[in-house]
């Protein structure tokens, strides 16, 4: 063994490298005790506490997805209520048919992830501004699509079927319980994924796509593969928002509203971080809560929190928090430490 050789191994031998840092373990407990708590909220606060969190849980999985898209996948889409609105129609169709309208609801994420397999050969075709605008233009397609359809209602939308025979109590218990499922899964797939070698190869594409496919990244299947399971995401939501508004409205549920609530979400939250949709969610919820009486106000204030985070915090504000403290609550990547 040569001399080079003996100091590095005795220089790796002086290296921890883990997964998580100290922190990370701390925060993790902390986490699933939070989880518990929120999953025993039904027997301990009014029904009208619960339902407005069902918004709040919708939310941190429509960011969670588009973060998934856009932060880590370079694909800006202002087309994924096309997905939202799929989702909740598959929902009304399987109802209509005879399925149980909770149990529609993987098979509402399967019916958008099909959805998306040909809607990606198409949008795929166009690059930067002009992706972002042609998923656009292809989910207002939709839209009119299921205008068109007398049998989900047309322009005028249709209630849903099928849990007419649930008390209310307990229909309000389980959408509860079933979007704080979709919340955490949401969460801990992006962490699960973004772990593995389709997280590193969606960051090498993000940063630079011709250099990813010089080094062998299969760039075309990474991209595809991240919005089938965005498209799944946005249309479990989607099936989420009928069960707990027990009706559908073309007009609304394609709306790109829902698409702006995802980009202001993760831009103040933290673009390109697990815990920006996470964190975002929370403050947009608590704004939505606190201002939504004042009328236009409400708007403006939003679009000035957005502006002044995207000039002075480009990172987010999970960002800021990341640089001043090294805080990650969903390690991606490897801590290397003195032992």
């Amino acid at each position: 063994m040569t001399i080079s050789e003996t100091l590095t191994g005795r220089a790796a031998a002086a290296l921890d490298v883990s997964r998580a840092a100290r922190s990370s373990k701390v925060a993790a407990v902390v986490m699933v005790a939070a989880a518990g708590l929120l999953a025993a909220l039904p027997f301990l606060v009014f029904s009208t506490v619960t339902d407005t969190l069902v918004n709040l849980f919708v939310l941190i999985a429509l960011a969670s997805m588009w973060n998934l898209l856009a932060g880590f996948g370079g694909l800006v889409s202002v087309g994924q209520q096309a997905y939202i609105g799929i989702g909740a129609y598959a929902v009304i169709a399987l109802a209509d048919l005879g399925v149980q309208p909770y149990l529609a609801l993987p098979l509402a994420a399967l019916t958008c992830a099909l959805f998306a397999v040909p809607t990606s050969w198409l949008a795929f075709r166009l690059r930067g501004d002009y992706f972002a605008v042609g998923t656009w233009v292809i989910a207002e397609v939709y839209r009119l699509l299921v205008v068109r359809i007398d049998s989900v209602g047309g322009g005028s939308g249709k209630g849903l079927t099928g849990l007419s025979g649930i008390d209310q109590t307990l229909r309000g218990a389980l959408t509860y319980w079933i979007a704080l499922a979709l919340a955490l899964a949401t969460i801990g797939g992006c962490y699960l994924l973004l772990r593995g070698r389709l997280g590193l190869a969606l960051m090498a594409v993000r940063d630079e796509e011709t250099a990813a496919g010089s080094a062998g990244i299969d760039v075309g299947r990474a991209k595809r593969l991240v919005y089938l399971v965005a498209a799944a995401g946005c249309g479990a939501a989607g099936g989420v928002i009928t069960v707990s508004s027990l009706s559908v409205n073309p007009d609304s549920i394609f709306s790109v509203q829902w698409s702006a609530y995802m980009i202001f979400i993760v831009v103040i939250g933290g673009i390109g971080f697990i815990e920006g949709p996470l964190l975002g969610a929370l403050i947009f919820f608590g704004l939505q809560q606190l201002l939504a009486d004042y009328g236009s106000w409400y708007l403006v204030l939003l679009g000035a929190v957005g502006i002044v985070v995207a000039l002075w915090l480009p990172g987010g504000l999970w960002g800021m928090v990341r640089g001043r403290t090294g805080l990650s609550l969903f390690p991606v990547g490897y801590h290397v430490r003195m032992r």
